[in-house]
């Protein structure tokens, strides 16, 4: 999957319009990442990309790179 690809996921993830987001948008100044977003982010990741997100490495993200970093090789 190509990485516009993956932001137009989370895109519709949290009902933004396409090319809102970046890899570079911090996770704090966004305000509909919340504990439901999360959830809903690794739900995402495991029917997208068969990929079980640890809640630790969840939290450890604080960019939409980050969050795109987990999905690793699947994501070029």
């Amino acid at each position: 999957m190509e990485k516009q690809e993956f932001l137009n996921l989370l895109e519709e993830l949290f009902e933004f319009d396409h090319g809102t987001l970046t890899e570079t948008d911090q996770l704090d100044k966004i305000p509909e990442w919340n504990s439901l977003a999360a959830l809903g982010f690794i739900a995402l990741m495991d029917e997208n990309f068969n990929i079980i997100v640890a809640p630790k490495d969840l939290a450890a993200c604080k960019t939409i790179g980050n969050l795109a970093a987990l999905a690793g090789d699947a994501i070029q």
